[in-house]
């Protein structure tokens, strides 16, 4: 079986910022929610709590901060996906239920 890592978000909690560390890198994203647009973004923070990046929209299958190139950005791929293809989309009705925030990193498990 494979599986990616997903954050787990309370997103009766939002807008939140929570610290992550992917590797040597320590940064924090913070979660926001747009009620006219019904969608999400994340903002991210380096470990000195300045602003990296402000308003990334998440896009179903796309990777975060795709369109930049920055030192403190994580070189890691952030994707919203939905593991069991229920959704395609990523909005209030779908994040959080079928559609979670991965780490798009599979990693074979055990069975």
């Amino acid at each position: 079986m494979s599986y990616r890592s997903k954050f787990d978000i309370d997103l009766t909690n939002i807008p939140q910022v929570f610290s992550t560390t992917f590797g040597n890198l320590t940064v924090s994203l913070g979660i926001n929610y747009n009620a006219l647009g019904d969608f999400y973004t994340v903002d991210l923070y380096d470990n000195q709590g300045n602003q990296v990046i402000m308003g990334e929209k998440l896009v179903y299958g796309k990777r975060l901060w795709s369109n930049y190139v920055d030192p403190r950005i994580p070189s890691i791929d952030l994707i919203p996906l939905d593991e069991s293809g229920v959704s395609k989309v990523c909005n209030k009705e779908t994040f959080g239920k079928t559609v979670f925030l991965y780490i798009d990193t599979v990693v074979e498990g055990n069975g």
